[in-house]
C-alpha cells in the first residue's frame, strides 16, 4: 500500500488552525528535547546493555491523508517481536483490531518500564520535528490495521496523527478499537490549539496514572 484514499471534501479549510497547530508543535518539541536529552542518552544505554538489537525501532505507520511513513519508538521488546506478532495475533487482550497484550512475552524487561512510563515514545518527537506527525493527534496505525478499517475510521486520517490524543488520556489500550474511532472522529470534528493544549496537559495525568500502558 502506498496511500490510502479518503473523502475529505466535507472537512472545512483549517489553514490558520494547521499553521497554530505546527507552531505549537516545534515550539513545545524544542522545548521538551533541550531538557530530556539527559535522560534520551540514559534510556539509550539502558536498551543497548539489556537486550541484543537497535535501541530504535522503526516501523511504517500511516500518517495524514493516508500517507504512509517511517515511524520511531525506542524498542521495547526483543528483535524478533515481529516475527512472532502473528503467531500472538490470538491472545490480544483489547477489542477490535489491534493487537494489545497485556503481558506480552515480546516484552523486554527495560521496555516494560519505558512502556509503563510513555518513556517509548519519546523519539516520535523526531517525527514530529520532521512534519510527519503532531504532538496531539490519533495514533498513526499500521498499515495493515487500515486495509482493514471501515469507512468511517478512514476520517481519522484526515489530521497528522499524534503522540498523545483523546485515545490516549482516556484509557488506551483498555479503550476497544470502535471506541477509540469515536474518540478521533471526535477530536476531528473539534480539532484546534485550545483542544491541542488541553489534551497535553490531561496526557501528564495519564502518564502518571498508566491506566492502559501495556
Amino acid at each position: 500500500m502506498t496511500m490510502v484514499s479518503i473523502n475529505t471534501t466535507k472537512l472545512p479549510t483549517r489553514t490558520q488552525a494547521q499553521l497554530s497547530k505546527r507552531a505549537l508543535d516545534l515550539v513545545c518539541t524544542f522545548l521538551i528535547l533541550s531538557g530530556i536529552w539527559p535522560i534520551l542518552l540514559m534510556i539509550c544505554a539502558a536498551i543497548a546493555l539489556s537486550s541484543r538489537g537497535p535501541v530504535l525501532f522503526v516501523q511504517t505507520r500511516v500518517g495524514l491523508n493516508g500517507i504512509p511513513f517511517k515511524m520511531y519508538k525506542f524498542r521495547s521488546m526483543y528483535a524478533d517481536a515481529e516475527a512472532r506478532r502473528a503467531a500472538l495475533a490470538d491472545q490480544s487482550d483489547r477489542e477490535g483490531l489491534c493487537l494489545k497484550i497485556r503481558k506480552d512475552p515480546r516484552i523486554t524487561p527495560v521496555g516494560r518500564f519505558l512502556r509503563r512510563w510513555s518513556l517509548d515514545e519519546l523519539p516520535q518527537l523526531l517525527n514530529v520535528l520532521r512534519g510527519d506527525m503532531s504532538l496531539v493527534g490519533p495514533r498513526p496505525a499500521l498499515v495493515e490495521e487500515v486495509d482493514a478499517y471501515p469507512k468511517r475510521a478512514l476520517l481519522r486520517l484526515s489530521v497528522p496523527p499524534g503522540i498523545t490524543g483523546l485515545w490516549q488520556v482516556s484509557g488506551r489500550a483498555e479503550i476497544g478499537f470502535d471506541e477509540m474511532i469515536d474518540l478521533d472522529l471526535r477530536y476531528v470534528d473539534s480539532c484546534s490549539l485550545k483542544t491541542d493544549l488541553k489534551i497535553l496537559l490531561r496526557t501528564f495525568g495519564a502518564v502518571l496514572g498508566g491506566r492502559g500502558a501495556y
